[in-house]
């Protein structure tokens, strides 16, 4: 089954004024996101520089291989740079901040295109502890610095274009974009024709009331593979489109593996048995902890992640780190109560869900067997 590569390959002829951007287009943007420019694009972020130019430029890199995300992000670029579809599109407002000691990791661009719109592109959470760790900060700060920076982005961009917007990203990326289109004003609002969340969180339950995300809902498209753990995270209040993956598990959470039909992502019923059991373990997990409690797990985890001196998740399984958490496991009696303690809870909200669930499908079934009779 085709994916968003065999999509640029037959679709990339034409311009957005000849067919204007899609969902599929969105996903290709909010992936291109994760490419570090080189440094014409970072030195004057707001001329606009053609992403057929900027790829030529990081290619021609020495460590242009080096600073990709996954070798993917070089092929999408690569193709999408040849295409007239995207290859012409304008890179400005490109930012990239990365503060260790307050826990941000924040990237995001602006495309300008050929239709008159721009697409607000965030990346999503990098392979740094530092972008990890904010991510798990989401589930109990109100807003986390990339979001308060999302925020200002999209303020910055709107009074620099005029344009009608769109705004996008993956994983972490699609958190942020619906964030930045929830929180901006009323009149930044009337100007954005979609906000697209490819696979992210949601938000703790302040938000799900807000009058600027209420208002932003029926804009937001939000797609999940059907077995979606990181997407499922939190709470959502707009709907969502399950899609199929040619991969499992965890492994969906990867763009490149959604397959694509034409314009479209290919859609399934619902998410699967195995994802649903898994958000709604996390859930009553989550629902049993206080604020406090879940700052403090998420502290003791980055404590004993970083003790062997890690900055990147590509690290964390080397067997020299894993000594290093055996070791300071064993001497450190605080970080072992409460990962314990936790480790217990998280196995009695599976036992719940799973007596929940056998429940559910009880009833389902006598409920169908009284149909038949």
């Amino acid at each position: 089954m085709a994916n968003i590569m065999d999509y640029l390959k037959w679709r990339g002829d034409l311009t957005f004024t000849q067919d204007p951007p899609n969902v599929v287009d969105a996903l290709i943007f909010s992936a291109l996101s994760y490419v570090c420019y080189g440094e014409r694009v970072q030195s004057d972020p707001v001329t606009p520089v053609r992403l057929r130019d900027a790829a030529e430029e990081y290619f021609a890199l020495e460590d242009h291989e080096c600073r990709c995300r996954v070798k993917n992000d070089l092929e999408l670029l690569h193709i999408a740079a040849s295409t007239t579809r995207f290859g012409f599109a304008e890179i400005c407002m490109y930012r990239d901040e990365f503060i260790p000691e307050q826990e941000t990791q924040f990237a995001a661009m602006t495309f300008l295109l050929d239709d008159g719109s721009m697409f607000l592109a965030f990346r999503g959470t990098d392979y740094s502890l530092v972008g990890w760790k904010e991510d798990f900060n989401m589930t109990f700060q109100q807003t986390v610095p990339a979001q308060r920076l999302a925020l200002q982005y999209t303020r910055e961009v709107a009074l620099e274009y005029l344009r009608p917007m769109r705004l996008g990203g993956h994983s972490k990326g699609g958190n942020l974009a619906v964030f930045a289109a929830a929180r901006s004003s009323p009149m930044i609002q009337q100007r954005i024709l979609s906000v697209y969340n490819h696979d992210g969180p949601g938000f703790t339950q302040y938000l799900m009331g807000d009058p600027g995300y209420l208002a932003m809902v029926p804009r937001i498209r939000t797609y999940i593979p059907q077995s979606s753990v990181i997407g499922m995270l939190l709470e959502h209040e707009e709907p969502y489109t399950v899609i199929r993956s040619k991969t499992v598990g965890l492994l969906q959470h990867d763009p490149y593996s959604w397959e694509v039909l034409g314009r479209e992502f290919v859609p399934v019923q619902e998410i699967t048995e195995s994802s649903q059991f898994v958000d709604a373990t996390i859930k009553t997990w989550f629902a049993e902890m206080t604020n406090q409690e879940r700052n403090q797990l998420v502290d003791v985890m980055f404590t004993l992640l970083g003790s062997g001196g890690v900055d990147s998740v590509q690290e964390l399984l080397q067997p020299k780190n894993i000594r290093t958490y055996i070791k300071t496991l064993s001497s450190d009696v605080g970080i072992r109560r409460v990962l314990s303690t936790e480790f217990q809870s998280l196995i009695e909200a599976a036992r719940k869900t799973k007596l929940r669930f056998d429940e559910e499908r009880e009833l389902l079934e006598a409920g169908t067997e009284e149909n038949i009779s």
